[in-house]
């Protein structure tokens, strides 16, 4: 299974990711969901020089011109709340792509909020049979909830490729999705960041705090 950290690579990707780390910066909530889009623009950039394309004729006012299109069917999905500006970004790209999304929130199984449980209530997909289905998520903690979206949308068909795309990821989350797909190569996780450890409440540290409240606001 191939991992990118994008942000070994110098790039604008990195001013986002700062701007979204920034606790000055988030209290504009704006700004946070904007962020958030721009680096799923830049990430589906990055993705879309590994795709596969064809050459097409284009006829212009002038003369018929070669270009070269897309010629994989992409599903672009996510997991609701936090996911939606990411999810957005890349869209902006993949303007032609289809759409699935899943319902998945985290909760804590006991009093002292160390043990974190994972709960999947609602999924819609088209068939992604023989499709590039690339699924994105700005937080990739424990891997759990990640795990469980591409199980969901895996009963809607098997997709030629799956490509994970989180903004930042903790090492553990990442080692959890590598064992999880261990020697598959149609499975690529591609991260803006990955950050090193969790803390005792199974947040990214440095990480960002809470991606769903800082795009949307607190919940209750």
């Amino acid at each position: 299974m191939k991992v990118v950290n994008m942000s070994e690579t110098p790039s604008v990707i990195n001013q986002y990711l700062s701007e979204l780390r920034d606790a000055q910066v988030q209290q504009d909530h704006m700004r946070f969901r904007r962020n958030l889009e721009r680096i799923g623009e830049m990430q589906a950039f990055e993705i879309s020089k590994s795709l596969s394309y064809k050459e097409t004729t284009v006829q212009t006012p002038l003369a018929p011109c070669q270009c070269q299109c897309l010629s994989e069917s992409i599903v672009l999905a996510t997991i609701f709340r936090a996911g939606l500006p990411l999810h957005q970004g890349f869209l902006n790209v993949f303007d032609k792509a289809e759409n699935g999304f899943v319902s998945a929130y985290r909760y804590y199984k006991d009093k002292e909020c160390r043990e974190v449980g994972v709960h999947v209530e609602y999924m819609a997909s088209p068939d992604l049979t023989g499709k590039t289905l690339i699924i994105v998520d700005p937080m990739l903690a424990k891997g759990f909830s990640l795990e469980l979206a591409v199980d969901a949308f895996l009963k809607n068909g098997k997709p030629r490729r799956i490509i994970l795309a989180s903004v930042i990821a903790a090492q553990e989350g990442v080692d959890h999705i590598v064992k999880c797909f261990d020697n598959r190569d149609d499975v690529e996780l591609w991260c803006a960041a990955i950050d090193p450890v969790l803390n005792e409440h199974s947040y990214i540290v440095p990480g960002l705090g809470d991606a769903g409240d800082l795009a949307y606001g607190d919940k209750l």
